[in-house]
C-alpha cells in the first residue's frame, strides 16, 4: 500500500490534500517569501492520528514539516521544493480538553487559536496573557513550536514560562504526555523545555497545559512621543520602578513604522487627545490592574514620579475605545508591512541599556553600506526585542536589496554579537536563520543540539532544514 493510501485509510480522504488546488495555502509562508512542494497535506483531528501518520511517515523515509495557523515569519512551516515532505496541519486539532480554574490552567489542543484560548479563559472570569497581532490565527502549537513572545512579556513571561505541560508525538510515533497543571515538579529532566521552542524538529505537539492569571479589572495606555531612544529607555526604567509587576507591556516605535501604517491602514487611527504623530519615537506602555481605584493610584504615582524628573507623563487613557485605537496600530505594524512589500527582518535580543546603542550603530553601518536604506524599527522594549527590518521605498531597489540579504544580515549582527545580543529573540530560526545560529551560537552549543537531534530523530525527517543545518 503507498503511503497516500495508508494516509487516507487512517485519516479519510478529505483529510489528505494532494491536489496543487487544496494545498496552495499549505505551501506559501504569511510574508510570501518562501514557497514549497509536498506531496500531501494531512489534517488530522486526534492526538493518535497525528502518530499514525508519524509512524507511516517514518516507514516510508518521508520528511515531515507540522505547521500550525501558518503566521510564521521565518519560514519553519514551509516545505522544501523538493515535493517529499508531508505537511501535517494541525488545525482540526481544536479542543479545549479542560479549564481548572482553582488551579489557573487550561489544557488545550494544538490547533486551538490564540483568540479562541483567551476566550475560553475569559469564560471562567481567568487570562491567558500571550498575545499577538494575528491571535485569530495563531495557533497554540505554534507558538509553543517558535516559543513566541508577544507583546506582553514583560509581565507574563514567554511561551516557555506559560507552559505546564505538553503532549508530544515523537519521532517514532510514540506519545509522550504530561499534562499536568503543577506548578513544582522536579520529577527529573523538564522534558517538555526540548519541544518548546524546537520548530517540531523533535517532535509534534499535540497539546499542552497552560497558565492562566486573574482577569484584570482595569487597563490603562500610556502614549509617549519621544525624541529618541534613549529617552524611551529612560523612560520604560522609570515606569518600571513606578508600577513594578502592574506593567505589562511597554513597546517602541519608530515615526517611519508609523508612516507605513498610515499608508497601508488608514483605519489605524491615533486617538485626537494624544496629540500629532511622531516625529521620532513613540512609547507604548500598558499598565493593568484587578482594582480601578489601585490603577487609578498607580496613574497618579507616574504622574508625581515624571513631575519629579521634570519630563511629560504623556497622553494617559483608562477609556477603552482609545485603548482599542492604540492596540490596532501596534498589531497593525506586521500587517502594513507585509502590504509595503518584502523586507529583510530581524527579531534581535538586546539588554535593554543597549538598545539605543544598536540603533545607532547598526543603521550608521548599514548606511553606509546600502546608502538611503530604508529602517523600520519598533518592539518590546520591556524585554529587549527589537524588529530591525530593512527595505527601500523604491520597489526595483528594493528587489536588489533582498538580493544582498546575506550582507545585509552581516552588518546587522556584527552588532548584535558585539552588544552580547541574540539574532533570534521570538520568531525562531526556521529556514531563514540556521547558518546564522550555526554562526552565532555559543561554544558547544551546536554540537549540544545535533547530538540530540540524532538521538531523537536519527533519520532527520522531522521538519528536515529547519533550525539546523
Amino acid at each position: 500500500m503507498t503511503l497516500i493510501a495508508q494516509l487516507q485509510q487512517c485519516l479519510g480522504a478529505d483529510q489528505v490534500l494532494t491536489s496543487p488546488e487544496a494545498q496552495a495555502s499549505y505551501l506559501k509562508d504569511w510574508r510570501g517569501r518562501y514557497q514549497g512542494r509536498a506531496q500531501a497535506v494531512v489534517l488530522p483531528t486526534t492526538t493518535q492520528a497525528v502518530a499514525d501518520v508519524v509512524r507511516f511517515c517514518m516507514s516510508a523515509g518521508v520528511p515531515i514539516v507540522p505547521q500550525g495557523g501558518n503566521t510564521g515569519l521565518c519560514g519553519g512551516a514551509t516545505p522544501d521544493a523538493s515535493g517529499k515532505a508531508v505537511v501535517v496541519a494541525m488545525t482540526q486539532l481544536n479542543r479545549i480538553r479542560s479549564i481548572d480554574a482553582t488551579n489557573f490552567s487550561i489544557t488545550a489542543e494544538a490547533g486551538v487559536t490564540l483568540d479562541q484560548l483567551k476566550a475560553a479563559a475569559e469564560s471562567v472570569d481567568r487570562l491567558y496573557p500571550l498575545t499577538l497581532g494575528a491571535g485569530h490565527l495563531t495557533t497554540l502549537g505554534g507558538t509553543l513550536a517558535t516559543n513566541a513572545g508577544g507583546l506582553q512579556v514583560l509581565r507574563y513571561g514567554m511561551t516557555r514560562d506559560l507552559c505546564l505541560g505538553l503532549e508530544v508525538v515523537l519521532p517514532d510515533g510514540t506519545v509522550w504526555s504530561k499534562l499536568s497543571g503543577l506548578r513544582k515538579d522536579n520529577t527529573g529532566y523538564d522534558l517538555k523545555q526540548l519541544f518548546i521552542g524546537a520548530e517540531g524538529t523533535l517532535g509534534l505537539i499535540t497539546a499542552a497545559t497552560m497558565k492562566l492569571y486573574p482577569l484584570p479589572a482595569a487597563r490603562a495606555l500610556i502614549w509617549l512621543n519621544l525624541p529618541d531612544v534613549s529617552s524611551a529607555v529612560d523612560r520604560h526604567a522609570l515606569a518600571q520602578t513606578v508600577f513594578a509587576g502592574a506593567q505589562t507591556a511597554s513597546e517602541l516605535i519608530s515615526a517611519t513604522t508609523l508612516s507605513l501604517v498610515r499608508q497601508h491602514l488608514p483605519e489605524a487611527l491615533l486617538p485626537t487627545a494624544a496629540g500629532p504623530w511622531p516625529e521620532a519615537w513613540a512609547l507604548m506602555m500598558e499598565v493593568s490592574a484587578h482594582d480601578a481605584d489601585f490603577l487609578q493610584a498607580l496613574l497618579a504615582a507616574w504622574q508625581r514620579a515624571c513631575a519629579a524628573a521634570g519630563v511629560n507623563t504623556g497622553y494617559i487613557t483608562t477609556a477603552p475605545d482609545a485603548q482599542a485605537q492604540l492596540w490596532a496600530i501596534r498589531k497593525g505594524l506586521a500587517e502594513s508591512q507585509k502590504r509595503e512589500g518584502l523586507a529583510i527582518k530581524h527579531d534581535v535580543g538586546l539588554p535593554i541599556s543597549r538598545i539605543p546603542q544598536f540603533i545607532d550603530e547598526a543603521s550608521a553601518a548599514l548606511q553606509k553600506r546600502f546608502p538611503g536604506i530604508r529602517i523600520v524599527a519598533f518592539g518590546h522594549i520591556g524585554d529587549g526585542n527589537l524588529h530591525f527590518n530593512l527595505s527601500y521605498a523604491d520597489p526595483v531597489k528594493n528587489v536588489g536589496l533582498i538580493a544582498q540579504s546575506a550582507e545585509a544580515n552581516a552588518v546587522v549582527y556584527e552588532v548584535v554579537g558585539r552588544l552580547d545580543g541574540s539574532i533570534a529573540a521570538e520568531h525562531g530560526i526556521g529556514q531563514l536563520k540556521p547558518t546564522w545560529l550555526a554562526q552565532h551560537a555559543p561554544a558547544g552549543s551546536m554540537a549540544l543540539m545535533r547530538q540530540l537531534k540524532a538521538t531523537l530523530d536519527p533519520q532527520g525527517l522531522m521538519n528536515p532544514g529547519k533550525v539546523l543545518v
